[in-house]
């Protein structure tokens, strides 16, 4: 999967608004950012990097492990693949889009 590809997944899984009434950007480090704008009706995904109240640092392979649902956000945070920096609460509204 392609940074493209898991831009695409969660576009779909947003949809117009996935209730996260946040921003909220997935770092991938060099393979780029997912930035949803859960503010916006309907709610924007792009690959932009903006400020966002809670950036996920993860790796793109750990991000796709995650959208195939074969690792669980609580799981990659204990374990140390899945950083949050800002609002904790915008990320546990991550595991309803996973």
């Amino acid at each position: 999967m392609s940074l493209e590809s898991a831009t695409n997944t969660i576009k779909e899984r947003v949809g117009d608004d996935a209730g996260l009434g946040a921003t909220l950007m997935f770092d991938c480090g060099d393979a780029g950012v997912v930035y949803i704008d859960g503010k916006s009706t309907p709610n924007t995904v792009s690959n932009d990097k903006r400020d966002a109240e809670c950036t996920v640092g993860l790796t793109l392979e750990d991000l796709e492990a995650m959208l195939a649902g074969d690792l669980a956000p609580t799981t990659a945070f204990m374990s140390g693949k899945l950083r949050v920096e800002g609002d904790m609460g915008v990320a546990m509204k991550l595991q309803s889009l996973m």
